[in-house]
């Protein structure tokens, strides 16, 4: 293994695709306001595979605490249906036609508090994410001073730049999770 092998960017790469999980598991939160994204967890028994919601309907959103999902073909709008009631997000959907409607209820305390645990739970994952990649970082350091292929100097150096990288990163991922328990515990 050579020196060139380390590359702080692609550490920098990994660490904001885990930010960028994050954002995306905190999208499907529900905050008491309808979101096109809150159904983007739900995979549906379509065609003899599982599918996301999104490639057999149109999800919107006209009101803000409504959501609709125009289903394209007929055949799957009871499939739909069940597939959103035996979620984890509590919804019930009402049938019309070809489409269905979902009223987003308003959120209590106690569901609030749910849902900023699993905020959290979201935002730890994203962390250990992180941890990871430095954990990566600094093994792939170590091998190269063992190998003799940098020096003590340049082992520590490095080292204190991937630490510098995490702390960046895991204060994004604090932010990020405040901004959010902020919004879900807003009435």
């Amino acid at each position: 293994m050579a020196a060139e092998d380390f590359d702080i960017a692609d550490l920098e790469r990994r660490m904001d695709g885990a930010i960028a999980s994050l954002k995306n598991d905190f999208g499907g939160l529900r905050t008491g306001r309808a979101s096109a994204a809150l159904l983007d967890p739900i995979t549906v028994d379509a065609y003899g595979s599982k599918m996301p919601l999104n490639q057999v309907a149109n999800v919107s959103v006209p009101e803000p605490r409504m959501i609709t999902v125009q289903i394209w073909d007929k055949s799957q709008i009871s499939v739909v249906e069940k597939a959103i009631r035996e979620s984890s997000l509590n919804l019930n959907p009402i049938v019309d036609g070809q489409n269905l409607r979902i009223p987003i209820p308003e959120l209590n305390e106690e569901r609030r508090q749910e849902i900023a645990k699993t905020a959290h739970k979201y935002a730890e994952g994203a962390r250990i994410a992180v941890r990871n990649v430095r954990r990566d970082g600094m093994d792939i350091l170590k091998k190269l001073e063992k190998d003799k292929d940098i020096g003590e100097d340049d082992q520590r150096s490095l080292s204190t730049k991937v630490q510098e990288l995490t702390d960046k990163f895991i204060k994004i991922i604090d932010e990020t999770a405040e901004a959010k328990e902020a919004e879900i515990m807003q009435v």
